[in-house]
């Protein structure tokens, strides 16, 4: 056994939101990044760093909807505590594969991590970039959605890429 135990249950078993009320403010980040495969009929559209449609630029509406999406993550997930970001980028680009990589990164000072926004974020993304290419083609694959990085609180994470 380790001293681990899960967060968000109670001693009855119960969903419970976690007490911060005694936890000390301190600088809190997270880096997440969701991968996307365009299909070539989508990709053949992109010009520069963009992808024009019909409903717009797809890039600059995936990156106002991931900030949005992370603003209101404590709305989306039952048991997140709800959080005024102090900062929150979202990044996209075509990698040497041809995947779309979309990364947020969230950042604050305060009593809990921003992991949660930080994967909203990106995901949130990733689904409006599928929502405004699907007219163009079906064949969109939102591989993988993961936590990159992680500071502050009792531990740090960096994945090993």
């Amino acid at each position: 056994m380790t001293d681990k135990t899960f967060t968000h249950i109670d001693k009855a078993g119960n969903p419970s939101m976690v007490d911060v009320g005694a936890k000390a403010e301190t600088f809190r980040l997270a880096r997440a990044r969701s991968i996307v495969e365009l299909s070539e009929e989508i990709l053949v559209q992109l010009e520069g760093d963009e992808i024009h449609t019909k409903k717009g630029p797809v890039f600059q509406t995936a990156i106002l909807a991931g900030i949005m999406a992370a603003k209101r993550t404590g709305e989306l997930i039952p048991l997140c505590h709800p959080l005024g970001l102090d900062n929150c980028q979202v990044h996209i680009h075509v990698n040497e594969r041809k995947e779309l990589v979309i990364e947020c990164t969230a950042s604050l000072r305060g009593k809990t991590g921003v992991e949660m926004e930080a994967l909203t974020g990106a995901s949130i993304a990733a689904l409006t970039v599928y929502d405004m290419c699907k007219a163009l083609s079906h064949d969109i694959v939102i591989r993988e959605t993961k936590l990159i990085e992680k500071r502050g609180g009792k531990s740090d994470f960096v994945r090993e890429e």
